[in-house]
């Protein structure tokens, strides 16, 4: 019985993730912090019992990204004080804020089976990478940034800011995002390019949904940090993603 279930999605997911904490807590990474490697390991183990490898490759995909960019123009950036934190490697709540949802999506998915899960879970991470890319792009190489709201000039790195050079990549991230859970969605998907195009604008739309709230919510509240405007956000992308979806009769 106990080897059935070692066999299973869940038995998988379990005995995986557990084999790259331990090697993430022995191996020299930079990438998360030793509690982040932990909590990481927990949201592999919710993802992959929820949606298997295709959930895995997809949050796999928005780690690597993420992960790369945040090193772009890192002495600029370092510089002018707006390099992330702890030199980019994410703690429990980078992991959290960026994947909650995804976690939820993927539960969902284990608990209903409806293709929806799939499609909220991936616009979900679409949004993530293309906020983390224009922002990181945006202070790397933006020439002007400016706030959302009125268009006025700002400093590389202020929180709601935006830059051409930045918005273009969050762009094209979220697109990449996108095209890689709608080639491998298998029947979640179909050949249906109208859900591509779903996952892709419901992350551009709650991402600037995010630049919005950085500027005009976020300073009025102390308990919303950066990391509840990330789970805002990719909840909004998921809900926009799952909307638009019933509405057209994805799933049906």
């Amino acid at each position: 019985m106990w080897q059935a279930w070692l066999l299973s999605r869940w038995g998988i997911a379990l005995w995986l993730n557990f084999a790259l904490v331990f090697l993430g807590l022995l191996s020299p990474q930079k990438a998360l912090t030793r509690a982040g490697v932990i909590h990481a390991g927990l949201l592999g183990l919710l993802v992959w019992g929820g949606l298997g490898e295709r959930g895995y490759g997809v949050v796999a995909a928005y780690f690597l990204i993420g992960t790369a960019v945040t090193k772009l123009g890192i002495r600029r950036k370092q510089a002018q004080g707006i390099a992330e934190k702890r030199g980019g490697a994410r703690g429990p709540e980078n992991v959290w804020g960026s994947a909650l949802t995804g976690a939820v999506c993927a539960v969902g998915y284990a608990l209903f089976s409806h293709p929806l899960w799939w499609l909220g879970y991936s616009a979900s991470f679409a949004a993530k990478l293309a906020d983390t890319v224009s922002s990181e792009v945006g202070k790397a190489y933006g020439r002007k940034t400016f706030l959302i709201t009125t268009f006025q000039a700002v400093p590389a790195g202020t929180e709601g800011a935006i830059s051409l050079e930045g918005s273009l990549a969050g762009v094209a991230a979220a697109a990449g995002l996108s095209v890689l859970a709608w080639g491998i969605g298998g029947e979640w998907v179909g050949a249906n390019l109208l859900w591509l195009v779903i996952c892709w604008l419901a992350g551009i739309l709650a991402t600037l949904a995010e630049s919005w709230i950085g500027v005009v919510l976020q300073p009025r509240f102390a308990w919303m940090t950066n990391e509840v405007v990330n789970g805002l956000q990719t909840t909004l992308a998921a809900l926009l993603a799952v909307g638009m979806g019933s509405l057209v009769g994805i799933g049906r």
